[in-house]
């Protein structure tokens, strides 16, 4: 008895064939190929390779399953009339070839050895072209299997061998019951060859494509479960009971101005969710913003000055009218030409401000306002060429801090240690750093091991007042060494 080994002849280019393959198939006295209708084959018969084709079995079939079981019965004869045949696939013959499959299974029923090679398939090619990676999960589905298509897909989908506008029909219909007859597919054709084809469209008009056939296949991405469309209406409606009669008589009397302090905090509680790298925290703080702005947006509704859609459909028209290199034909080579646009764009829409400074809110922490001011000034070359001479700076300012500190005068003082924190913020924008996030994470740190030393301090039932400086830098000393671990 024979026995029959099976290759795969690659998605189409000759040069993905693999060595083991090409040494097989011209080393056999009977290659038998799947279909002839492939573009590999053209290159076989340049090279004067002898085969034949299954290819008479499609005319003859009734079904797909009638001809991938007339051509596994035809194989396994041939190893049983004593026959090593090489029986070669498009693409891999692991990958979503159904006839591997039938073969396997009668080559163990009629003990005919079976041996299958690995071989380079589309998908290869398809996860390079897609940037996929199938670690995020991947079905892959012959066009004549989609009864198997569970209801809820789990996973991105690739359904192969989409051979004629029939099957495109028929999957189409099968897909939208499961999918919105809008949802995006990626029609995909000649992958790897010159004229290859890879264009995303609505899934109603998959059957509506030119040139379906044999080399055909479609990526499907995964549709997200139980898809919600975002609404503030709840969170409206709570705000506006709790404004209404009869609602919370402290929420009643508040007004734009009561409420900064609040916006303030809540602001700076999301940055510290941030810096924590705490998502559950940060969810809830985000929630707890989100609240202060519609709040705001109702008090303004109820003056009939603007309502919450105002303030969405004002944000949505910013965003798409600065960003005319993503909704409009302006083409930009970086990031940095993003930010150029934006502010030129920002530029002429603010025609009330004259100055090169304006647009610093006068309210902004002092630090973060510093930086701001320095930022727009640099824009129009008032800036130092690099850091070297501002260290001078900081310096002369230093020394013009002292002199003030021994004429004892604190408004000088005062004016000369703001010269310096000036300096210092300049010096952070030179080292692209944020001041008030470095100066809000040394605020945490400190707090951090004081709080050690409050432990200590506790634990060892002492009081403040029999400590001495010594005693305590000696605890702050071990926080130190804790936080450095």
């Amino acid at each position: 008895m024979g026995q029959i080994t099976i290759v795969g002849l690659g998605p189409g280019d000759f040069g993905l064939i693999t060595l083991d393959t090409w040494d097989k198939i011209t080393n056999t006295d009977k290659l038998i190929l799947r279909t002839a209708i492939h573009p590999t084959v053209a290159e076989l018969d340049k090279r004067n390779v002898v085969y034949t084709s299954c290819d008479e079995f499609y005319e003859q079939g009734a079904s797909f399953d009638d001809v991938y079981n007339s051509i596994a019965q035809k194989l396994i004869e041939e190893a049983k009339n004593g026959h090593d045949v090489v029986y070669a696939v498009p693409g891999s013959p692991l990958v979503a070839e159904r006839t591997v499959v039938i073969i396997r299974q009668k080559a163990r029923e009629a003990g005919v050895k079976l041996n299958i090679m690995p071989g380079m398939s589309f998908m290869e090619v398809l996860y390079q072209r897609l940037n996929i990676d199938p670690i995020d999960g991947l079905t892959i589905l012959d066009a004549c299997d989609l009864e198997n298509l569970p209801s809820e897909m789990p996973s991105a989908l690739v359904i192969t061998q989409v051979y004629n506008q029939h099957v495109a029909s028929d999957t189409k219909l099968t897909l939208m019951e499961n999918y919105p007859e809008d949802y995006p597919v990626t029609f995909i054709r000649n992958l790897s060859l010159p004229d290859e084809e890879i264009r995303e469209i609505p899934l109603y008009e998959l059957d509506r494509q030119p040139h379906i056939d044999h080399l055909t296949s479609l990526y499907i991405g995964k549709m997200p479960k139980n898809e919600q469309t975002f609404d503030l209406e709840p969170l409206e409606d709570v705000v506006k009971t709790l404004r209404s009669p009869g609602g919370c008589p402290w929420d009643i009397v508040q007004t734009h101005k009561s409420l900064r302090r609040n916006l303030i905090e809540e602001v700076y509680e999301v940055i510290e969710a941030i810096d924590l790298e705490d998502e559950k925290l940060l969810c809830e703080e985000l929630g707890d913003l989100l609240m202060q702005i519609v709040f705001h947006a109702r008090m303004a509704e109820e003056a009939k000055l603007f309502s919450m859609q105002d303030v969405i459909d004002g944000i949505t028209e910013k965003l798409i009218r600065r960003h005319p290199h993503v909704f409009g034909d302006v083409d930009v080579k970086d990031a940095g030409e993003v930010l150029a646009n934006w502010e030129a764009i920002k530029q002429a829409e603010k025609t009330e401000r004259t100055s090169i400074l304006d647009g610093v809110p006068k309210d902004l922490p002092s630090l973060m306002a510093a930086y701001k001011l320095q930022h727009k000034a640099a824009k129009v070359g008032f800036d130092w060429p690099d850091i070297d001479p501002v260290w001078d700076k900081l310096e002369e300012e230093l020394r013009e801090l002292e002199e003030a500190i021994v004429d004892g005068q604190k408004e000088k003082i005062e004016e000369e240690l703001g010269d310096v924190l000036f300096t210092i913020v300049n010096i952070s924008r030179f080292l692209k750093i944020d001041p008030e996030v470095a100066l809000t994470g040394t605020n945490r740190k400190f707090r951090r091991r004081f709080s050690y030393i409050e432990k200590k301090v506790k634990a060892k039932q002492q009081n403040w007042e029999s400590l001495s400086l010594i005693d305590l830098d000696e605890l702050w000393q071990e926080a130190k060494l804790k936080d450095e671990k």
